[in-house]
């Protein structure tokens, strides 16, 4: 009889959780680590080595601006070249364009070279970080979904936290051409996972382009709550070493470094979570919190409120990071996550660039401390405007996010 009542019961109390580590997954894993390892440990340093051969100022921020420029270009082009050849030739041909230019890199002295290698990194970082989304999202169990997306953030946030650092110890301490061949063989490893990743993507029955998703408002209105937690990262590591000129370099430093393993640490939890209570539900919540932080940076007098709200700005954005595009997921079938991925990386790298560009046009006018509150209350403003946009449904709609 004990038997018996047991082989009646229902197939999901008999086994475990699905596994969310399988040996693709890993891959995604160990090809993404190196990747991101690679492109911070030289986002630094590359400027500096600039500046070392005789680059201006301008120059070294032009190193920076073409690899963020060929970056969000290749992004664009992405899911069409995966579509064409596969997810592991694509990411091998991404982990060459990032290690063989970076170890080529101590070899040419001239900006002109610099800036062509900078370029030819970037399209490497575009194809890494747009199919490492997309393979994890595809990868996981789908009710496990948050999760693997949780533990893949992870992965990529540990070299933001280790690598610029590192990078810009290694160069005062061994040189350029140690960081350089450091930074390419970091990458090159990451060939070693290429064998075990998926080859051909899922074939989709209408294929979905960047303009058709961009147009759906269930994605559009994740990617704009997404775009408001970037702009304010772009503010936070550009303009709090300007606004704290009168404090110590290892207090911002140590301000940055918090900020971003606050950020790794809630994008961890915020997966396990939203696969247990529901992903959309911490979209409006993750950035409140996030424009909390930035709102205590209006003290930036008190280093003391300054450590604060980078921890909690660091937490609102690590969150926002794995729900939107946990959602954005949802929403789409597996064919479309490299296509959702590109989406989501260019509402990243954009409010970068937007959020530090017109933070410096507003603060030109009022002042860090100005600025920094207004940059919150945009925040909330564009919250309050998509709530009561969704509080309204259309024919009986159900609101969603």
């Amino acid at each position: 009889m004990v038997i018996d009542s047991v082989q009646l019961l229902p197939k999901e109390q008999l086994t475990d959780k699905p596994k969310l580590l399988s040996r693709a997954v890993l891959a995604v894993f160990a090809a993404s680590f190196g990747a991101m390892m690679s492109f911070y440990m030289l986002l630094s340093v590359v400027p500096q080595f600039a500046t070392s051969v005789g680059a201006t100022g301008i120059g070294a921020g032009l190193a920076t601006g073409a690899l963020m420029l060929s970056t969000v270009l290749a992004e664009l082009a992405t899911p069409a070249l995966v579509s064409k050849f596969g997810y592991r030739q694509v990411i091998a041909y991404g982990l060459l364009l990032l290690g063989l230019p970076a170890l080529a890199l101590s070899s040419f002295s001239g900006l002109g070279w610099i800036l062509a290698l900078c370029v030819v990194r970037g399209i490497g970082v575009a194809i890494l970080v747009v199919l490492g989304g997309a393979l994890v999202g595809s990868l996981v169990p789908a009710d496990r979904r948050g999760e693997g997306l949780g533990l893949y953030g992870f992965v990529v946030g540990v070299p933001a936290v280790v690598g610029l650092p590192l990078g810009l110890w290694l160069a005062g301490r061994a040189g350029f051409p140690v960081v350089f061949i450091a930074g390419g063989l970091v990458a090159l490893v990451g060939l070693v996972a290429v064998p075990f990743l998926p080859g051909k993507k899922p074939r989709a029955d209408q294929p979905v382009g960047i303009l058709a998703l961009v147009r759906r408002s269930d994605l559009l209105r994740p990617s704009i709550l997404f775009l408001l937690t970037t702009m304010a990262a772009g503010v936070v590591v550009t303009f709090l070493p300007l606004g704290m000129v009168h404090s110590s370099g290892s207090f911002v430093a140590l301000a940055l470094l918090v900020q971003a393993a606050s950020a790794t640490i809630a994008r961890w939890w915020a997966g396990a979570h939203g696969d247990r209570h529901g992903s959309a539900k911490l979209l409006v919540p993750s950035v409140l919190v996030a424009a909390v932080g930035i709102l205590a940076l209006v003290s930036l007098s008190s280093p003391t409120l300054v450590m604060i709200g980078m921890v909690v700005f660091g937490a609102g954005f690590g969150v926002a990071q794995n729900a939107s595009l946990a959602v954005m997921f949802e929403r789409v079938s597996p064919s479309a996550y490299d296509v959702v991925s590109a989406v989501w990386n260019l509402a990243y790298d954009a409010g970068l660039g937007i959020g530090a560009t017109a933070f410096g046009i507003v603060a030109a006018r009022t002042g860090y401390a100005g600025a920094f509150g207004s940059l919150a209350a945009l925040m909330v403003l564009v919250i309050l405007i998509i709530v009561l946009h969704r509080s309204a449904p259309t024919r009986g709609e159900r609101p969603s996010w």
